[in-house]
């Protein structure tokens, strides 16, 4: 296994994919600013819900995400062309997961899936070929790595694609329920409608994303299959970005397909240079890193998605252990909901004005994410610092545009409650 994991491999894949994954990074973030992103999520909201426990990372005041983002765009360009690589990807790095951890209004199993590959890219010597670094002398020029580089990158999209074929075995799924609902609202025009609300066409979309995401990585292995398999992602991810606009993850996947292809041809299309030369049989570069870090990681990666199973009540309904987990673009999730504050000295209840802190986005998550309310409960408890109140609240939710359901525990005092990680929050209801 040692010999296999540290056997001598090109450079080019991981080269080739900094340079994408660089320009990717530089869109993101120019990206946020120009379509407005910055501005709803960050900037206009009064009040900001960050993963619990994050209450400290708040947004920057006045205009300053903007200077975040020009800052982590940059660095993304710095990235592409293996400029000042280390301080590169380091800032970045470290600038994206305090956007991720400051606010999850805007969550996307992308951003998640940045923040990690980000991670990985700081321990890789993706800049020591066709860089800049390299050019002027900063870093010694470099030909080949261990194998376990490239099947780091392959373990992570395994994880992915294969925890999202299994999120996807329900019923409202294997019915074409949630597609039929996915396809209508991504559709442009009349004549898309009529096409996606046809029974064969939102069932064998409902059935293809299955197969697609258990299959795609087999067959990117295999010589046979590997170019019908990137032809038929070009088509999927193409089709993904037109009709469900769902940012730089079409692009973002494709560009893993690299770590599947023969170095040979990655050099020849790319880099346009002849083909690197073994020396050494091994490389044995980052043994510590790869045991006591990527193993352990990637293992925590692989149980992340599977603790909703040791959580009471099914996470489509509760929530709790979706994020994380590649649970992505699942269901159509609707609610309502009341905050009723009773002043236990006076026994006078009035009803709480959520819509002067939060945005009609925010809203719509605070309606149906366990999470989002009981934090909101806690910044209600802090308006009323010093005085007995109790917080009640009225809030039901509907899956896949089904029966409207009571979320939440009535008879909760959510100036009491307490939120549990790991285990399940009883004030959920279960149905």
């Amino acid at each position: 296994m040692k010999a296999f994991l540290f056997k001598n491999s090109s450079i080019a894949p991981l080269v080739v994919f900094r340079i994408f994954f660089g320009f990717l990074l530089a869109a993101e973030s120019f990206g946020a600013i120009a379509t407005g992103w910055v501005k709803n999520v960050l900037i206009e909201p009064k009040f900001t819900f960050s993963f619990i426990g994050f209450e400290w990372l708040q947004p920057l005041p006045g205009y300053g995400m903007y200077f975040y983002f020009v800052l982590m765009g940059i660095f993304g360009i710095a990235i592409m062309l293996g400029y000042r690589y280390k301080i590169a990807i380091i800032g970045f790095t470290i600038l994206w997961a305090g956007v991720y951890f400051m606010q999850k209004t805007a969550y996307n199993n992308h951003y998640y899936l940045l923040l990690l590959i980000s991670l990985y890219m700081v321990f890789f010597p993706a800049n020591h070929s066709f860089s800049l670094d390299v050019k002027q002398n900063r870093v010694a020029e470099q030909f080949v790595i261990p194998k376990w580089i490239g099947l780091v990158f392959i373990v992570q999209v395994t994880f992915v694609y294969v925890f999202a074929a299994f999120a996807k075995i329900y019923p409202d799924w294997l019915n074409g329920t949630f597609t039929k609902l996915l396809l209508q609202g991504a559709a442009p025009n009349s004549f898309f409608l009529d096409i996606f609300s046809k029974p064969a066409f939102y069932l064998f979309i409902a059935y293809m994303g299955i197969g697609y995401d258990l299959l795609i990585v087999p067959l990117l292995l295999f010589k046979k299959t590997r170019t019908i398999a990137l032809l038929f992602s070009i088509v999927f991810h193409i089709f993904n970005a037109i009709f469900l606009q769902i940012g730089i993850f079409p692009f973002f996947a494709l560009s893993f397909s690299l770590f599947f292809y023969p170095s040979e041809t990655i050099n020849r299309i790319f880099l346009k240079r002849k083909n690197d030369t073994y020396p050494n049989e091994t490389t044995f570069f980052g043994t510590k890193i790869l045991y006591f870090f990527f193993i352990p990681f990637l293992f925590i990666q692989f149980l992340l998605p599977l603790r909703h199973y040791l959580i009471k009540g099914d996470v489509l309904w509760t929530e709790e252990g979706h994020r994380l987990s590649w649970r992505m673009m699942l269901r159509k999730r609707e609610g309502f909901i009341t905050f009723k504050i009773r002043d236990n000295a006076t026994n006078l209840t009035t009803i709480h004005d959520f819509s002067k802190n939060v945005t009609p986005k925010q809203m719509a998550a605070l309606s149906t994410k366990p999470d989002f309310i009981w934090q909101y409960c806690q910044h209600i408890k802090s308006e009323y610092q010093g005085k007995d109140v109790s917080i009640f609240i009225d809030c039901q939710n509907s899956i896949n545009n089904g029966a409207f359901k009571t979320l939440i525990d009535p008879k909760q005092d959510f100036a009491k409650a307490e939120w549990h990680f790991f285990k399940h929050n009883n004030w959920i209801l279960l149905h």
